[in-house]
């Protein structure tokens, strides 16, 4: 029996400018790895250290957190794990600094997060670390907890997934990291939707149904309503099920 190893990944969100629509950063993973070559979002696997800086976070703690999860404990790390993989591996850091939505103070500080960032995928610097002698503050209450998932016991590797939604920061810039990942872009739900249908993309249940989950939304601000209120989950039927949806309460 494979190991079930704990993940998070995060749909950043942005206004399209061309259509009523929204648009959510994919990246397109290498052809390796537990799950290679597929369109997905960005996240990873939960680390011990994500454990570690319950204190860095601003807009509610991990009792809320777990409750929000169903978990008796530690839920805040998903949380933690989410907003880390999304920093490494599309460079946006949903954080505060004073109290305030972190933005560059410089093109040289800008590139010396980016130098930073090279350095937590390769293992140089751990997260925490880096959060604290920047003294920064892991902005939770912009995340939004979306789904949770189990890969089916066939798969080749085992995750229990909790996915997340955010909107785009402003004065930030998404762009995959070129270490793990082949490529990053912005698209409609809609359009990797028809990338999938017409078989230029590859694309997991789980990606999909979170796709569905946002596609007719057309502002940030709706969506971030309806994942606040639980309204944009589909009704769980058997296939979903099986295809390893879990139910709130689990």
């Amino acid at each position: 029996m494979s190991k079930i190893r704990e993940a998070a990944t995060i749909l950043l969100v942005r206004p399209s400018e061309a259509r009523n629509a929204l648009e959510v950063f994919m990246v397109k993973r290498p052809g390796r790895g537990d799950f290679p070559d597929l369109h997905v979002y960005p996240g990873g696997k939960v680390d011990n250290s994500d454990s570690e800086i319950f204190d860095c976070c601003v807009g509610f703690d991990d009792v809320v957190a777990s409750e929000r999860l169903h978990v008796q404990s530690k839920g805040l790390r998903f949380w933690v794990t989410v907003i880390r993989e999304c920093f490494e591996e599309s460079g946006v850091l949903l954080a505060r600094r004073n109290g305030q939505p972190f933005v560059y103070q410089s093109q040289k500080e800008k590139d010396r997060y980016s130098e930073i960032q090279g350095q937590l995928m390769a293992g140089e610097m751990n997260f925490p670390e880096f959060i604290r002698s920047e003294k920064l503050q892991l902005a939770v209450s912009d995340v939004y907890y979306l789904s949770h998932w189990i890969t089916p016991s066939s798969a080749p590797a085992r995750f229990d997934t909790r996915f997340f939604l955010a909107a785009m920061p402003d004065d930030q810039v998404a762009d995959r990291h070129e270490r793990e990942l082949v490529s990053g872009q912005w698209v409609t739900a809609t359009d990797a939707l028809e990338h999938h249908e017409n078989k230029r993309w590859q694309m997991i249940y789980p990606t999909i149904t979170n796709l569905k989950s946002i596609a007719s939304y057309s502002t940030v601000a709706e969506v971030l309503r309806a994942v606040e209120k639980r309204q944009h989950l589909p009704s769980i039927n058997t296939e979903l099920h099986q295809q390893g949806m879990q139910y709130d309460s689990e």
